[in-house]
Order: structure tokens, then C-alpha cells, then sequence
């Protein structure tokens, strides 16, 4: 994965890249302090509202930037409300389960996927977008519980193994759908990969480590 030394990513394409992250960070946010709630522990909820707190801080970062580029923040998410809302709306968990293993699948391919495009990035940009993307803990928190599950009940795993692929086809969707509506941010992707082929590589990244990531849950994908 190496930046090509004429790629110069367009004002356009950055603001769309920090607005979408911005309002990821913000709905990651509102999904780990409702999430907080279904924990069946206090240990779990207190866990997950300290990494709630997290991503709020991440979308502080962002939406800094973006007004340091003079965007309005609101301004910059706006395009991405729609199919990020669309998404975390026909994948409501129905549990305490389903909700850990949304997160670490959906935010997990979402952070490998923004930072291959990090690498096409300028310096600040590139440091600004791999800080906010960095685990909060999230992963060995999932990861654990899921597993602790698994063990005490071996029927969950092909249930949770189902919602995950179910997950990973909405998220395809979505992501397709603000691909076609954000031309310069499909331009960043098309040019930073170089041709078809570097695309190809990029996407079979992206399959090799969700199946890593679901075999750390100890699902199957």
C-alpha cells in the first residue's frame, strides 16, 4: 500500500472523508452509550460509556479540523447522515451480544477501510485520521465477552455468526451508495489505488481481516 507521488487528494475529498468520519464518530458515540445500558453488568457498562467517551473526543478532533479548513462541520456530515442513519436503523441489535459484535464488525472494517485511504493522504490529515481510528478498546472487550458467551452457550455462535454477515452486506450497501453520491471521494479512492486491479487488492485486504476479526470472536464468517 504505497502513496502514488503525484496524488494530491482535492479540498472536496478531504472535507467529505473528515465529515464522514466525524459523523461515524458522533453515532459511534450515541451506539456505545445506548449499548451501555443493555450490559448486563456494571463493570460492562461503565467499559462501555468510558469508550463512549472516546469517540466523542475523536469527533471533537474532527470537527476542530474541519473548521479549521473553514467547513462547517454539520455542513460536512450532512451528505452521510442519510445512509449512515439508514444503516444503524435496519440493523438494530436485539441484545447485549448482537450489539458488541455490530460495533467490532461494522467500526472494524470501517477503521481498515479509512486507513488504507489514509495512506493517500498529507501528512496532518493522514495523523488526525489514523488517532481518531485507533481501538478504544473496543475489539478485546468485544472479543472477550463474546467469547465468554460462546463458551457458557455454544448455540449463540451460529446465531451471532448470521447477524455478522448480515451486518457486513448492509454495510456493502451502504458504503456502495455513498461511493455513487460523493464523486470526489470515489475519485480519492479510484486514484489513490492506482487502477482496478490495486482496487481488487484493496477490497481482498478488507475480506482477509474481517474473517480474522471473526475468528477472534470465535464466529464464523
Amino acid at each position: 500500500m504505497q502513496q502514488p507521488a503525484t496524488l494530491t487528494p482535492s479540498p472536496e475529498a478531504i472535507v467529505d472523508l473528515l465529515g464522514v468520519l466525524a459523523y461515524g464518530e458522533l453515532t459511534a458515540f450515541n451506539r456505545l452509550a445506548a449499548d451501555a445500558w443493555l450490559a448486563p453488568t456494571l463493570g460492562g457498562r461503565a467499559a462501555l460509556a468510558k469508550m463512549a467517551s472516546a469517540e466523542i473526543g475523536h469527533y471533537g478532533r474532527l470537527a476542530d479540523r474541519l473548521g479549521e479548513l473553514g467547513v462547517d462541520p454539520e455542513v460536512a456530515m450532512a451528505p452521510f447522515v442519510g445512509p449512515l442513519d439508514a444503516f444503524h436503523e435496519s440493523t438494530l441489535p436485539a441484545d447485549w451480544l448482537e450489539g458488541l459484535v455490530k460495533a467490532h464488525v461494522f467500526d472494524g472494517i470501517a477503521a481498515d477501510f479509512y486507513t488504507e485511504i489514509a495512506a493517500w493522504l498529507d501528512p496532518p490529515t493522514r495523523a488526525l485520521v489514523l488517532d481518531v481510528l485507533e481501538d478504544s478498546g473496543h475489539a478485546a472487550f468485544a472479543v472477550h465477552e463474546v467469547r465468554t458467551a460462546i463458551a457458557a452457550d455454544d448455540r449463540l455462535a451460529a446465531r451471532l455468526s448470521l447477524w455478522a454477515r448480515r451486518l457486513v452486506g448492509e454495510a456493502l450497501s451502504q458504503a456502495q451508495h455513498v461511493a455513487a453520491e460523493r464523486d470526489a471521494l470515489t475519485e480519492l479512492i479510484i486514484t489513490g489505488s492506482g487502477d482496478l486491479a490495486a482496487i481488487g487488492a484493496l477490497f481482498g485486504r478488507l475480506t482477509d481481516a474481517h474473517v480474522a476479526r471473526m475468528r477472534r470472536l470465535g464466529l464464523s464468517s
